[in-house]
C-alpha cells in the first residue's frame, strides 16, 4: 500500500526507495509522486528564492587600506533534475537557515578574496563592475551545490578611517577649483570672442550684401545657360537612351536565339541518351529475360521428354515383368489343381461310393457351422413346453431327419453307413 503526494511549485519533493531494495529516487517540482508505506522515504526542499546579506568588516585591498563591504544576493534551488540532485544531497534534512549559513559563508569567501586584489578606487567607483565580479566568481562554486545566484548588489563601502571621505573631499577640492578656473576663463574668451564676432559680422555682411548682387545677375545668367543645356542634355539623352535601348533589344534577341539554340541541342542530346537508356533497359528487362525464359523452357521440355521416356520404359518393364510372375503363378497354381483334381478323381473311381460318403461327412461340419452360425450370437434359448421330455424328443427327431435330408441333397445314403445306423437304433 502507498500514498499519492502533492507539492507546490515552490517546493520539491522527493521519494526514497522502493520495493525489491531500489535505490532510485523521484523528484517531484510542482506536482505529485507515489510512495509506498514503510518502504520509502519522503523529504521536501525549498524553492523560494533567499536572500542573503553578505558582510566583509576590515578586509584589506591591493592598497592595504581596510574597508568593510556589505552586500545583498539573492538565491535559490536550480530544478534542473542533475542540479536539484546534487542540491538534494547537499542539503536534504537542513532547515532554510542552515542552507542559507552554507552559502553566505561561500559567497563572504570569495568576496573576501576579490576585495584583496582591487584598489578602493576601485570598489567605490564601479561597483556593478565589482558586483559582476563577484558573481562570476562565485557561480560555480554555488553552483556544485546546486545553487543559483539570482542577483548580487553591492549595498554600501565604508571605512573607519576616513579614507573614501578623504578621497571624495580631494576630489570635490580639485573639481571646484577646476570649476572656478574654467568659469573665468570663460567669461574672457567670451568677451574676445565677441567682439571678434561682431567685426567679423559687420565685414560678412558687406561681404555678403556685395555677393547678393552679383549672385543674383550671376543666378539669372546660369539659369539661362542651364535651361539651355539642360534642354540639349536632354535630348541627347533622350536619343542615346532609344539608340541604345535598340541595341540592347537586339543582343536580347541574339542572346535568346543562342539560348533557344543551347537548349535545343541539350534538349536533343537528352532524348539520344533517354532512347539509349530505353534499348538497354528493354534489352536488360525483355529479351534477356525473354532469352533465359526460353532456354530454360527448352531445358525443362528436354529435361521432362527423357523423364517421360524413362517412365514409360520401367513401366513397360515392370507391366512385363508382373506378367511374366503372374502367368507363371497362374501356371503353377493351375497345375497343382489339375493334378489335385486328377488325384481326386482316381480317388473317387477307385473307392467309389466310400469316397463320396467321405467327402459328405468332411462337408456336414462345415454345413452345420454355417447353418448354426445365427444362432452364435444368441445368449440363452428358452423352450416353453409343459412336457418335461419334449427337449430330448425335438433333438431326437433332428437326428431321425438329418440322412434323409442329405440324402435329398447329395443322393448319399446315410442310413447305409453302420456307425449311423448305430446311432439312429441306439436313439429308437
Amino acid at each position: 500500500m502507498g500514498s499519492c503526494l502533492t507539492v507546490g511549485p515552490n517546493e520539491a519533493l522527493v521519494v526514497s526507495g522502493g520495493c525489491c531494495g531500489s535505490d532510485t529516487k523521484t523528484y517531484a517540482v510542482g506536482g505529485w509522486a507515489w510512495a509506498w508505506c514503510l518502504i520509502s522515504d519522503t523529504q521536501r526542499i525549498t524553492l523560494e528564492i533567499m536572500t542573503l546579506q553578505p558582510r566583509c568588516e576590515d578586509v584589506e585591498t591591493a592598497e592595504g587600506v581596510a574597508i568593510t563591504v556589505t552586500g545583498v544576493a539573492q538565491v535559490k534551488v536550480m530544478t534542473e533534475h542533475d542540479l536539484l540532485a546534487v542540491a538534494c544531497e547537499q542539503f536534504l534534512g537542513k532547515s532554510v537557515m542552515e542552507i542559507k549559513a552554507v552559502v553566505l559563508q561561500t559567497l563572504e569567501g570569495h568576496l573576501r578574496s576579490i576585495l584583496g586584489t582591487l584598489t578602493v578606487e576601485q570598489i567605490y567607483q564601479d561597483r556593478d563592475q565589482f558586483a559582476k565580479l563577484v558573481r562570476e566568481v562565485a557561480a560555480p562554486d554555488v553552483g556544485r551545490m546546486g545553487i543559483e545566484i539570482l542577483s548580487f548588489t553591492i549595498k554600501d563601502v565604508y571605512d573607519k578611517l576616513d579614507y573614501l571621505s578623504s578621497l571624495g573631499k580631494t576630489q570635490t577640492a580639485a573639481v571646484q577649483r577646476d570649476a572656478d578656473i574654467g568659469v573665468a576663463e570663460a567669461e574672457r574668451d567670451a568677451g574676445i570672442r565677441e567682439a571678434e564676432c561682431k567685426k567679423e559680422m559687420m565685414h560678412v555682411k558687406f561681404q555678403a550684401d556685395t555677393k547678393m548682387a552679383d549672385s543674383k545677375r550671376e543666378l539669372e545668367l546660369q539659369k539661362a545657360n542651364f535651361n539651355q543645356e539642360v534642354n540639349t542634355k536632354k535630348a541627347e539623352a533622350q536619343l542615346a537612351y532609344e539608340l541604345q535601348a535598340a541595341k540592347e533589344q537586339q543582343k536580347i534577341c541574339l542572346e535568346e536565339i543562342e539560348i533557344e539554340v543551347v537548349q535545343r541541342k541539350k534538349q536533343i542530346t537528352i532524348e539520344e541518351r533517354e532512347i539509349e537508356r530505353t534499348d538497354k533497359e528493354l534489352i536488360a528487362t525483355v529479351k534477356r529475360p525473354a532469352e533465359a525464359e526460353a532456354y530454360k523452357m527448352q531445358q525443362l521440355a528436354e529435361g521432362q521428354k527423357t523423364k517421360t521416356v524413362l517412365i514409360a520404359q520401367a513401366q513397360a518393364e515392370k507391366i512385363r515383368k508382373i506378367g511374366e510372375a503372374e502367368a507363371s503363378s497362374i501356371e503353377a497354381v493351375g497345375k497343382a489343381e489339375a493334378e489335385k483334381m486328377r488325384l481326386k478323381a482316381e480317388a473317387y473311381q477307385q473307392y467309389g461310393e466310400a469316397a463320396k460318403t467321405a467327402l459328405v461327412l468332411e462337408a456336414l461340419p462345415k454345413i452345420a457351422s454355417k447353418v448354426a452360425a445365427p444362432l452364435a450370437k444368441t445368449n440363452e434359448i428358452v423352450m416353453l413346453s409343459g412336457d418335461g421330455n419334449r427337449l430330448t424328443s425335438e433333438v431326437n427327431r433332428l437326428l431321425a431327419e438329418l440322412p434323409v435330408s442329405v440324402n435329398a441333397l447329395t443322393g448319399v445314403d446315410l442310413s447305409k453307413i453302420p456307425l449311423l445306423q448305430k446311432m439312429t437304433g441306439a436313439q429308437a
